[in-house]
């Protein structure tokens, strides 16, 4: 996956400043004469590849040619109720779900492809520790019921009939919640990186490093801390890394695409279990307690990685900036569709 924007067109939608120039243009990495549309549903891709592995794929089936921006199309349906749940608005997610479909729908051998999608874990509930999803729970269902009749009326298939039943359309929405890995790419800061090693003048230098740092100011006033162009991927053997609070290694995406690199962040010794954590730089930095929580309720297991077990006896209280979160949600009285947009900012 890669941006579409220039690092220049990124930087003026989020700041908010539409006439915008950026020094330096020839750091940005991005080519537009590359870019390829769909010739039916003028769908853009970053090259002709792109758009021909699209093409071979899924998008057969899920071009909506004349349709693209008709709001009653079943798929734009789809996208928008999903938009309306999950904040940031996004449609990386629901859309994984439905190039699932579309692959096994448009390819040869169907039973390949379902064969490896069957290899991720896609438990809805650990009925031995008696930890359920926290999105597929009582206080969730009809939004799921919801998304399940727009998702079988926009992709139903006999041959994966499954997955449009209550409990398949559970287990699906289990398989991406629980692999989906967040793919983050900008053009804008591809663009600083470039600058960052460029060899100039002292003068030349700070004027450019207090130029991104004002641009950065601007951004976070205007637009907040989403700043990258989000999607969502499977990845076969990240998904088997088990969790640590204390990892050994992590993801990232340092090409700016969907490739990802699995870097160790520390000595990893030969017959040594990789580690990645399913929890971001800040939720690690909590307490075990609320580490705990966030565990069991996205991806069904309790932790007893090294750092848990040293943490064991510690008071069962979560840490201070939850509990601020947990007044303020009491004290506003959220709905449940409140509570859902809440709760799916993590699928």
């Amino acid at each position: 996956m890669r941006s579409l924007e220039t690092a220049e067109e990124n930087a003026r939608r989020l700041s908010g400043k539409p006439l915008l120039v950026l020094p330096h243009p020839e750091q940005c990495t991005i080519r537009k004469e590359h870019h390829q549309a769909c010739p039916q549903c003028q769908v853009m891709y970053c090259s002709m590849e792109c758009r021909q592995a699209a093409l071979e794929q899924y998008h057969r089936v899920l071009c909506l040619g004349p349709s693209k921006d008709d709001p009653k199309h079943p798929l734009n349906k789809l996208q928008e109720a999903w938009r309306g749940m999950h904040y940031p608005p996004e449609t990386s997610s629901i859309m994984l779900l439905a190039r699932m479909v579309a692959t096994i729908k448009q390819a040869k051998d169907k039973g390949w492809w379902q064969n490896l999608f069957s290899q991720f874990c896609s438990r809805t509930a650990n009925e031995d520790e008696e930890i359920a999803h926290k999105l597929l729970g009582d206080k969730f269902k009809g939004q799921l019921e919801l998304l399940r009749g727009l998702f079988s009326a926009a992709l139903y298939d006999d041959r994966v009939s499954k997955w449009f039943t209550p409990e398949g359309f559970r287990a699906l929405f289990a398989l991406v919640g629980t692999n989906g890995q967040g793919v983050g790419t900008s053009s804008l800061s591809q663009w600083v990186h470039g600058c960052d090693a460029l060899d100039l003048r002292a003068q030349e230098r700070d004027q450019l490093d207090g130029f991104i740092d004002q641009l950065y100011k601007d951004i976070e006033k205007e637009t907040g801390e989403f700043l990258n162009c989000e999607g969502s991927g499977l990845y076969i053997l990240q998904s088997c890394c088990n969790h640590s609070c204390m990892p050994n290694a992590e993801t990232s995406f340092p090409n700016n695409n969907f490739l990802l690199h699995l870097t160790a962040v520390a000595d990893i010794e030969p017959g040594e279990e990789i580690c990645i954590s399913y929890l971001d730089c800040c939720q690690r930095e909590r307490s075990r307690h609320s580490r705990q929580k966030i565990l069991r309720e996205n991806y069904l297991f309790t932790c007893s990685c090294p750092k848990c077990l040293d943490q064991a006896d510690d008071p069962d209280l979560t840490s201070e900036d939850e509990d601020e979160d947990d007044d303020e949600i009491d004290a506003e009285g959220e709905t449940e569709e409140a509570e859902l947009e809440d709760e799916m900012t993590d699928v």
